[in-house]
């Protein structure tokens, strides 16, 4: 994948958002950095600006020509950051308010993929006053509970027995007024990134905890990213253009990442988008990239080109 800008001067000055105050301040810190240092050590003129303190006043005084968003979870994957970039006329990486709230709300983002014919697991909203019976008997146990807008596996929980209901969506409230409860999908997990509207190399997901959760995505060292994925040329190539057309749907832009499964009859669900995805060690689109022969600095660099789209 070439780079469309040349040299590092293009770009102008670049403000590296990360940070914020939602429940995954602490990765998007580490994302962030890792995307600062990229800019820097290829001569972009970056820095660091932590969202949660007066974001417009620190852009405003900044003078910044774009923003590399590297924010996760509510502030920065929900539309917000995207809001104030738009008014500020400041252009950005990645999707903008629309793509965003579209992706970030699991609710959303499975009903639009239901209307476009996309595969998904079978979900519906819940609250505490939700009889649990009733949720069990539909959807089948066991099934998941998720907070509709965070990510991270935060507030999410695996549920095996109708006891286990009431407090596991009472947990998920704790992090969201929209819940929903999904059927487990028994199977593999996998995930595509897409970079500039091409999907890169599938990914599977392994893990011995339950489901891959925040300790399987962020800390643990006995997790297993597999790519090549395991699949078949034509399953893959399938995947990826299932991975693209939800991408698409959600009327996302730039780069992201779509997480599905396959069950044991072989067919695939979607789960849900990521429209800022980590930047980590642990990262998943970093390493679908190194298996396209990029690295991070290329990666990096061409991120930051797609806020480049709407001034070229």
């Amino acid at each position: 994948m070439e780079r469309a800008v040349s040299t590092a001067t293009d770009f102008g000055k670049v403000a590296v958002l990360m940070g914020g105050s939602s429940a995954e301040r602490d990765i998007s810190l580490i994302s962030g950095q890792a995307v600062l240092e990229a800019l820097l050590e290829q001569g972009v003129n970056a820095y660091k600006v932590d969202t949660a303190n007066d974001v417009s006043v620190q852009l405003q005084q900044g003078k910044f020509d774009r923003a590399f968003i590297a924010l996760h979870g509510r502030g920065g994957e929900d539309g917000e950051i995207q809001g104030v970039l738009s008014s500020l006329s400041i252009p950005f990486t990645g999707s903008d308010m629309t793509g965003a709230v579209l992706s970030m709300n699991k609710m959303i983002s499975k009903q639009i993929w239901l209307q476009q014919g996309l595969p998904t697991a079978q979900f519906e909203q819940v609250t505490m006053s939700t009889d649990v019976n009733d949720i069990a008997m539909r959807i089948g146990l066991p099934l998941f509970i998720k907070p509709v807008n965070e990510g991270s596996s935060i507030g999410m929980s695996k549920v095996n027995s109708v006891a286990e209901l009431s407090q596991a969506i009472a947990l998920a409230t704790e992090y969201d007024a929209e819940v929903i409860a999904e059927q487990w999908i028994d199977g593999e997990e996998y995930t595509i990134a897409i970079l500039k509207n091409v999907a890169l190399p599938t990914i599977q997901l392994k893990t011995p905890n339950e489901f891959y959760d925040f300790e399987a995505k962020y800390q643990a060292d006995t997790t297993e990213y597999l790519c090549p994925c395991g699949l078949s040329e034509q399953e893959e190539q399938q995947c990826q253009q299932m991975a693209k057309e939800a991408f698409n749907s959600l009327r996302m832009n730039g780069w992201g990442r779509i997480d599905f499964m396959q069950d044991k009859q072989g067919q695939f669900y979607l789960l849900e988008a990521n429209s800022i995805p980590g930047m980590t060690d642990h990262s998943l689109v970093p390493m679908a990239a190194k298996q396209a022969g990029l690295s991070f600095a290329d990666l990096v660099w061409q991120i930051l080109e797609t806020s480049m789209e709407d001034t070229e």
